[in-house]
């Protein structure tokens, strides 16, 4: 049977003098995995083991215990962080074979990176932040769960960014067009690039086709919804086509740097 969960939420204020809201009550990480499987098991997710609910439940302590000084999530009840997150992030497993290493583009907190660091634990996944207080939580959650194989790059993505990779998968709100052009460099030929999206999405879909066609492939587009939820996504997939044009790395301007000043 599954069990309430009861976390209430009240308001506090962040660094900056903006007011959010922090989890009153967090659950410890045996609890959590116990709830866990509950949900999981309600949402056709019963096949992720003992072993990855824990890390899980490990990952829920951290992100909620962040809120007591940061922002980094608006979901605090642990169903929905389950369901909305966790669930949300695994199933692009099941949707479609994923390429590795794999670079999740603007983590943020870890998604859809952690959860799926702790499916594939063997797996090179890179996690890209450009924000250094989500770059410093990367790394504590890196060394409190031990977690092998994973890299974190305190950077924005962009073309000159050269580290190469076979995959890259972002649940960021960036236009589909601004993503692809900027990991054009590093992704290589054949990549495949994994865009977790709302189902409003195709707008963005004739706009990067105009533009980036010569060099990327729409392979799939898949609609769907979180198992036994009214959560409806869309999960689209770009095959990497032609090498990406020679750049010169020396052009990359520095972090605020407009063309302007170098002149």
């Amino acid at each position: 049977m599954a069990h309430k969960n009861k976390t209430n939420v009240s308001p506090m204020r962040s660094r900056q003098g903006r007011e959010h809201r922090k989890p009153q009550q967090i659950y410890s990480s045996g609890e959590a995995n116990n709830r866990l499987l509950d949900i999981f098991r309600n949402h056709d997710f019963g096949h992720i083991t003992h072993e990855q609910r824990q890390k899980l439940a490990e990952f829920y302590v951290l992100l909620m215990s962040n809120q007591e000084k940061e922002n980094f999530t608006r979901l605090l009840n642990l169903k929905d962080v389950a369901i909305k997150h966790y669930i949300d992030c695994l199933i692009v497993a099941k949707l479609t074979p994923l390429q590795f290493p794999l670079m999740d583009v603007g983590t943020g907190p870890g998604f859809p990176g952690i959860p799926l660091k702790i499916l594939f634990p063997q797996e090179k996944i890179i996690l890209a932040e450009g924000v250094q207080r989500r770059v410093e939580f990367l790394k504590h959650v890196r060394e409190e769960m031990s977690l092998p194989n994973l890299d974190i790059i305190g950077r924005n993505i962009n073309p000159f960014f050269a580290y190469p990779v076979n995959g890259v998968i972002t649940r960021a709100v960036e236009d589909i067009r601004n993503t692809l052009t900027n990991v054009l460099t590093c992704l290589n030929t054949g990549g495949r690039v994994y865009f977790m999206k709302g189902p409003n999405v195709d707008p963005e879909i004739p706009l990067a086709k105009k533009d980036l066609s010569e060099f990327y492939h729409l392979e799939k587009d898949i609609a769907y919804e979180l198992p036994h939820s009214p959560h409806k996504r869309r999960l689209l997939i770009y095959q990497k086509i032609k090498p990406a044009p020679i750049i010169d790395f020396e052009d990359e301007p520095w972090p605020g740097e407009t063309t302007g000043d170098r002149e």
